[in-house]
């Protein structure tokens, strides 16, 4: 496979970032009362829905915690949600930030592809009311967003959207993200892709993956 990779591309959360994966996750890093009966299946699909348009910008930042506010009849208030918002970003993954800086120092092409949106994406420097920034992704030359696109992973539209946007043929891009749907979906566009385990050490994951592509 050596020589056959022109960008290596990544997700952002669960590869380069560590993020809480359920919200009784982040309502604890919140300090906020979980209630249990949220999880009912009406309730969590309006959340997700939410989400969802979030995430790919028909919905901004001030509207989206009202409308989830309103989804948990006077349990959590828009405030509340922001808060829970902004705790889902825990800390950069051990060794990452390393990893690439490596790259980048290698002349390696490479890019970030993450379902986001604005509030978190303006995490990557600092700035966003006090809150921590994250910025290992500023390595990358290439940083697209699902808010920004207008489109989310894993439709096919995403991958080739970015692909012709930075210029690189889909069989050589190298992708790396947790979840298996994204990772699919990019094979199935052509790329060549690897799921990280956001609960082990993604850095070497990472580093074992670049080795056998015979990237850096």
């Amino acid at each position: 496979m050596k020589g056959e990779v022109g960008l290596v591309c990544f997700d952002w959360g669960g590869v380069i970032l560590r993020i809480c994966r359920s919200w009784k996750e982040a309502c604890a890093r919140a300090g906020l009362v979980y209630h249990a009966e949220l999880e009912e299946p009406g309730r969590t699909a309006a959340r997700r829905e939410l989400s969802e348009a979030y995430q790919v910008g028909r919905v901004g930042g001030e509207a989206f915690f009202r409308a989830m506010a309103e989804t948990t009849e006077g349990r959590y208030s828009a405030t509340d949600v922001q808060r829970v918002h902004d705790a889902w970003l825990i800390e950069e993954y051990p060794g990452v930030d390393p990893v690439l800086k490596r790259l980048r120092a290698a002349g390696v092409v490479t890019g970030l592809l993450s379902n986001t949106n604005e509030r978190h994406w303006a995490r990557q420097r600092p700035g966003m009311h006090g809150q921590r920034a994250f910025g290992a992704v500023l390595n990358l030359t290439h940083r697209h967003a699902s808010h920004i696109m207008g489109l989310a992973k894993p439709s096919r539209e995403i991958y080739e959207r970015f692909a012709s946007e930075v210029g690189v043929r889909p069989g050589r891009v190298l992708f790396f993200d947790d979840l298996v749907d994204n990772v699919e979906a990019a094979r199935g566009a052509g790329w060549r892709a690897e799921r990280i385990d956001p609960d082990g050490d993604t850095a070497s994951q990472i580093e074992a993956a670049l080795q056998r592509y015979g990237v850096g």
